[in-house]
């Protein structure tokens, strides 16, 4: 799919791999509706894009209130207009092991996570296929992919991404929709430092495998170039992050003894 003029909106767009996204495709010519809690933040970032606020929409929402999310939505799309692709980034990550884990992190991390996804994908998705055009993308992880100590929580609710991309693709192929599943490894971002606990606060501290992993400027050009090309589903990362699900795929049993007896502490 091509970017110039297209209209994206992403959420997860004050920070991180949103917010580079927000940078790289606006260069490419993209109209950005960047999305988060922070609505100060998002405005900061959208006078610094091609355009500034003349081009680009703030939309500040908060991904762990789903059943507010497709009326807010919705309320914007008479002045966005069509939304030609959307870009599901926004989330939050794990620190814990699962005795110590409160169950309101859990329901937290599916909240904003997996349902986020679903009601941002239910909001947007309809005028798409009305068009029959239009692509959803949807930032999983390596841990929607393969399981791993201290993110009992994470890891279940980005398989849970995965899943539902895979579903929503064999629904909308015939419909003129896209639909890009993508499984960062470890990428340079502050995912690790604002990772939850057991009792739901912050860790406030980085992971080692976080702070050696991929800029996050390179993750964004190979997940642009994966959008262009109309790749169903991509891994993006570097070293073991990148390389874990095709050893869990074809070495199980290796794969398992590895991650048992891999230390996090």
């Amino acid at each position: 799919m091509d970017i110039e003029n297209k209209t994206i909106w992403i959420t997860g767009a004050s920070s991180g791999i949103g917010m580079e996204l927000c940078k790289q495709l606006a260069e490419r010519g993209a109209r950005i509706v960047l999305s988060a809690r922070n609505q100060e933040r998002l405005m900061e970032i959208a006078e610094t894009l091609p355009g500034g606020r003349k081009q680009h929409w703030v939309v500040p929402l908060d991904l762990a209130e789903a059943d507010k999310l497709i009326t807010l939505v919705e309320a914007q799309l008479a002045e966005i207009g069509p939304v030609d692709i959307l870009i599901n980034n926004g989330g939050i990550s794990q620190r814990s092991l699962f005795v110590d884990t409160d169950l309101a992190v859990y329901r937290k991390l599916m909240d904003v996570n997996y349902l986020g996804t679903v009601a941002m994908t239910k909001a947007l998705l309809p005028a798409m296929i009305e068009r029959q055009q239009g692509m959803v993308v949807s930032i999983s992880s390596v841990a929607g992919k393969i399981g791993s100590k201290l993110r009992t929580g994470y890891s279940g609710s980005k398989y849970a991404v995965v899943g539902f991309m895979d579903c929503l693709r064999a629904e909308t192929a015939h419909q003129g929709i896209q639909c890009l599943t993508v499984c960062p490894g470890s990428i340079k971002t502050n995912i690790a430092v604002n990772a939850l606990n057991g009792s739901g606060q912050a860790q406030n501290k980085d992971d080692e495998s976080i702070i050696n992993g991929m800029p996050v400027e390179k993750c964004v050009q190979d997940i642009i170039s994966a959008i262009i090309k109309g790749r169903d589903e991509i891994i993006v990362g570097k070293g073991i992050s990148a390389l874990a699900p095709t050893i869990k795929r074809f070495f199980p049993g290796l794969f398992n003894r590895i991650s048992a007896g891999m230390e996090y502490r």
